[in-house]
């Protein structure tokens, strides 16, 4: 299992697991308040910031802030005794003024897929949850160990993962969308891109003759910027439709429920595999 770095919680004097489940939390993340709520700490936060709404009651959480800016203000007045921040979500200027507050501050930084398990543990050891952290953690690596062995030795399919539609932007490299691509036995031809989410162009795109179209969101055709694969029938993902629609509340976020949807998706990409092959 993959260490978080910075994740290490020390005290002056140890605390009790009663005295670690009355600590008051700020999570700066919508996927640090979902996996909060399912170790059962949810009394515990009382702030979070903008896209923090699920489970249902979560969009109840008191709000200080969102992905561009922090009210440090209120942070300060609410007095958490841990602030658990995204490394790579939140506004980095901010956190350094959270720290020379000397407020308590946690990251959460995963790289990897298993890195989800990593950080729940961690959040359990935080609130006096480990018990149950384990049992989600234990769930998550034996459900990510199946679609690795079911998957890896097949066929790869052509991916296009759509990320963003103008500009357009897919996922490459060390991205997490890029690795439940690679778990589910996707081969995206931009895959060794020099950044995590590169821009690409249409026509290179087109060129590739991607055999599945990954398309979060399953409305965005219908939007003004949005693409509508369909157009362009030449390619074999839209010829024998298969563009794919994941809800990206979920492989999106970081959590244990992300593999539900990955597993779906894994699901989608075989069906095509099948469809492909019979088609030889």
């Amino acid at each position: 299992m993959t260490s978080l770095p910075s994740t290490a919680i020390t005290e002056t004097l140890p605390l009790t697991q009663e005295q670690k489940q009355q600590r008051r939390i700020i999570a700066l993340a919508p996927h640090l308040v979902e996996s909060l709520y399912a170790i059962g700490a949810a009394e515990q936060i009382i702030g979070t910031t903008a896209h923090a709404d699920y489970p249902e009651s979560a969009k109840n959480i008191l709000r200080i802030g969102n992905y561009a800016r922090l009210q440090i203000e209120k942070i300060l007045q609410l007095n958490p005794d841990v602030i658990i921040a995204w490394k790579s979500g939140n506004p980095s200027d901010d956190l350094e003024r959270l720290e020379k507050y000397n407020l308590k501050v946690v990251y959460s930084a995963p790289t990897k897929l298993e890195d989800v398990a990593a950080e729940i543990l961690m959040l359990g050891e935080l609130t006096g949850r480990e018990e149950k952290a384990k049992a989600l953690t234990t769930k998550y690596l034996s459900t990510l160990n199946t679609l690795k062995n079911t998957y890896n030795h097949k066929t790869p399919v052509k991916v296009f993962y759509e990320m963003w539609s103008r500009p357009l932007r897919t996922v490459a490299n060390n991205a997490l969308l890029q690795q439940q691509v690679e778990l589910c036995g996707g081969n995206n031809p931009f895959a060794n891109a020099v950044d995590d989410y590169p821009i690409v162009g249409l026509e290179q795109v087109l060129t590739t003759l991607p055999e599945v179209v990954i398309q979060p969101n399953p409305h965005s055709a219908d939007s003004p910027d949005g693409l509508n694969w369909q157009q362009w029938q030449h390619i074999p993902a839209a010829k024998n439709n298969f563009i794919l629609h994941p809800n990206p509340d979920k492989t999106h976020r970081l959590t244990t429920r992300m593999l539900d949807e990955v597993k779906v998706m894994c699901e989608q990409i075989d069906l095509a595999r099948k469809f492909y092959k019979n088609k030889e």
